[in-house]
């Protein structure tokens, strides 16, 4: 499983054996089944997470109790309520197993220390967080510019893989549509 996660890291930055050995030591590794919650909205967000395995869904509740899902995390995703987790607030939003899923696990003290220790981390995570603020900005045009149609065509051809693994119930509530306008333009 260390493997994936230093092939993950390399992408953008090298490391020797002693900085990924030191990089180790601020991982935890934990398995979660499908339906089982990482983050709980109202409690405190004590990890960020690195997806080994599985698929994740990342929900905010609003005050009427609508369900929003805000993001989808598989494989070589970060996720986690990142303001909750930075500022060390209560989650505003839910995640919770669609799959079965091991991930690794990062404490904010711990994130710290590895940018501390090793500049190569910090340019790692500068990386990943532009990335995912790129990703977050083009999904919010996407929804400003984009019919429903427009939608679920790019989340195919960005993240076809997505649409084989969440069901159809869980994809529509992603792009914000009912089950049967899913069904008809997934026809």
């Amino acid at each position: 499983m260390h493997d994936k996660l230093r092939e993950h890291i390399e992408k953008i930055v090298p490391l020797s054996d002693d900085e990924f050995a030191f990089v180790c030591t601020h991982f935890t590794i934990k398995k979660f089944k499908k339906h089982q919650f990482l983050i709980q909205e109202g409690e405190a967000v004590k990890y960020s997470y690195f997806v080994i395995s599985g698929l994740l869904k990342l929900v905010h509740t609003d005050d009427t109790g609508k369900q929003h899902i805000v993001s989808f995390a598989m494989e070589d995703w970060w996720e986690s309520d990142f303001y909750a987790y930075y500022t060390q607030t209560e989650a505003t939003m839910s995640l919770e197993c669609v799959e079965d899923t091991v991930v690794f696990c990062l404490l904010l003290e711990d994130y710290k220390k590895l940018c501390d220790g090793l500049q190569k981390m910090e340019r790692f995570f500068l990386q990943k967080a532009n990335f995912g603020f790129i990703a977050s900005q083009r999904r919010i045009i996407s929804w400003l510019t984009s019919n429903a149609k427009e939608r679920y065509e790019q989340l195919l051809k960005q993240s076809p893989s997505l649409i084989q693994r969440v069901p159809k119930s869980l994809l529509a509530t992603y792009l914000g549509v009912s089950r049967e306008t899913l069904s008809r333009l997934s026809s």
